[in-house]
């Protein structure tokens, strides 16, 4: 089965064509918006993956956030915005990072905002990834159960 998109992303004709994502996008009324935690680089244990490796990092950020937009009935393209957090002060660092989320979502160029911060939650962490998805989910037949949450 195969589930058409609710995203529909906008990219502006005035402004900088610099920037490589959308610089906005909408869902439709009646979409089920999805508000995820920050992806983290963390193994299946709760551990830190690939210390001191922004890419690396980054890398499992994105395998993480796909793992929990399935969870919630949504892939890679159902996001509708993202905000990448990179401890660091420096640019290299947040563009070694940036590369791979941009391209983790290849087309599908979200409006993203990439920001260097001083720390994040977990040891050794340098990366972390939110989003926000919009799906719209097929219709139930007349009298049948709501799917479950989670």
């Amino acid at each position: 089965m195969t589930r058409t998109s609710a995203v529909s992303l906008i990219r502006s004709r005035t402004l900088s064509d610099v920037a490589e994502y959308a610089y906005a996008a909408t869902a439709p009324a009646g979409s089920r918006l999805i508000f995820l935690a920050g992806a983290c680089p963390l193994d299946e244990h709760g551990g830190t993956v690939a210390v001191g490796d922004y890419a690396g990092q980054a890398a499992r950020a994105v395998a993480n956030l796909r793992t929990a937009l399935a969870d919630a009935g949504a892939s890679v393209e159902d996001v509708i915005s993202t905000r990448v957090l990179v401890a660091s002060a420096r640019q290299e660092d947040l563009v070694a990072a940036w590369q791979v989320v941009r391209d983790a979502f290849g087309d599908h160029d979200v409006p993203s905002t990439l920001m260097g911060v001083t720390v994040l939650g977990y040891a050794d962490q340098l990366v972390e990834i939110e989003a926000v998805a919009a799906v719209l989910d097929e219709p139930q037949p007349e009298g049948a159960a709501c799917p479950p949450s989670a």
